[in-house]
């Protein structure tokens, strides 16, 4: 039983994982026929939709946008590449500085929880570390599983702000990034059956966050019972 969990939350762990990192790698070759860079397709589709106050930037901690500090930032193969795969992450990342730019209410509002989420995953580690000293301390398993109930509630926040970043993550990529190298012609249309796969991607990027963090809440629920 004890080894079927264990596979079961390597998949849920692993699996997605590979499969975004196995499509981007699929489709990461440069392509002599697209004009531009995904850093210069990013400053464009900025300035089009009037955000040229957003920066573009090189990162080394993975693509996304920042709406704090107003900027797009791309790995170095996607700002200097040429590939499918970097026209497409490009125009996902310009689709969450459009969702900012326009105050959606679904990007507020994980930036919102993901800030809470810092706090109360750190303080849902001490309550976790605490828990079987107040247990002993207070001699009553009650304690113990009051302690635990409310590291569980804070655990909690975390599956939430994953939730609440699925849809902006898919809209980002088909309510956004998608329409928009269709609707002006960026790219063939041979190339949209891929486009997709990789805006999926990029939208699931998040989804094995997801998944782990639901089930370690699980596993701390089951302890409650």
């Amino acid at each position: 039983m004890i080894a079927l969990l264990a596979v079961a939350f390597l998949s849920v762990a692993i699996l997605p994982q590979l499969w975004v990192r196995w499509t981007i790698n699929r489709h990461a070759a440069d392509r002599a026929d697209y004009p531009g860079t995904g850093g210069e397709l990013a400053r464009h589709l900025l300035n089009r939709f009037d955000l040229a106050h957003v920066k573009v930037e090189i990162t080394d901690k993975g693509d996304h946008y920042d709406p704090d500090d107003k900027a797009v930032r791309l790995l170095k193969q996607h700002h200097d590449g040429r590939s499918l795969s970097a026209v497409a992450i490009a125009a996902h990342e310009v689709g969450h500085a459009i969702q900012d730019g326009r105050g959606e209410r679904a990007l507020q509002a994980r930036q919102s929880l993901a800030r809470l989420a810092m706090q109360t995953d750190r303080i849902a580690f001490w309550f976790f570390l605490a828990a079987p000293f107040f247990g002993i301390l207070a001699r009553n398993p009650l304690a113990f599983a009051a302690v635990l109930g409310l590291g569980v509630a804070l655990l909690g926040v975390r599956v939430l702000v994953n939730l609440v970043t699925l849809p902006v993550e898919f809209d980002a990529s088909f309510g956004k990034a998608l329409p928009i190298l269709k609707q002006g012609r960026y790219l063939d249309d041979g190339d949209l059956p891929r486009i997709r796969s990789v805006l999926a991607a990029a939208a699931l990027t998040y989804v094995a966050g997801a998944l782990i963090s639901m089930v370690n809440l699980a596993r701390w629920i089951s302890l409650l019972r």
